[in-house]
């Protein structure tokens, strides 16, 4: 490895706005004190869920698990009924915890939550039209999640404070 070079400046001159080592490291010795490390939001400022401690995601989540599972087990009708619920209780927890988040302003979710919008129109024009053009209906999803997107990345700026994402 070379050395570095560097321009040498004239004996007792420091650039404009620079601090010493010691100032910087008091300014990252006030920063951990007071818990915020540059704007990125902790874990302890996750926000509460609306039921308090009760993890009820947790829950929902480990359900869907066992319904996942059981429809491999169990076969035939009840199987595909199974392994349905299994999927919309799973997408619904998480879409659950990204909600909360979102709006909160901890983390955003913006495109979850778009696509999500994305599939729920595709879903609702293609059992109301039982028989559609496909690119239309890519197309009215497309829309769907665009139009989603702006919006739920405004929200987040509004409660974040102005920040895009996290």
């Amino acid at each position: 490895m070379g050395r570095r070079s560097r321009k040498r400046m004239a004996e007792g001159t420091a650039p404009a706005g620079a601090s010493s080592r010691a100032e910087r490291d008091e300014a990252r010795r006030r920063r951990a004190e007071g818990g915020q490390a540059r704007g990125r939001p902790s874990i302890d400022d996750r926000p509460p869920a609306p039921w308090g401690n009760f993890p009820l995601s947790e829950l929902a989540v480990l359900v869907s698990i066992v319904l996942l599972i059981g429809s491999f087990i169990v076969r035939g009708d009840q199987g595909v009924v199974m392994f349905a619920a299994g999927l919309l209780l799973g997408a619904l927890a998480g879409l659950e915890v990204s909600i909360r988040e979102h709006f909160s302003g901890f983390r955003s979710h913006s495109t979850l939550l778009a696509g999500s919008i994305g599939v729920i129109a595709i879903t609702a024009i293609a059992l109301a039209a039982r028989e559609v053009f496909l690119p239309l209906l890519l197309a009215a999803g497309l829309a769907a999640f665009g139009i989603s997107f702006w919006t739920f990345r405004e929200a987040f700026k509004r409660r974040s404070g102005g920040v895009g994402f996290r």
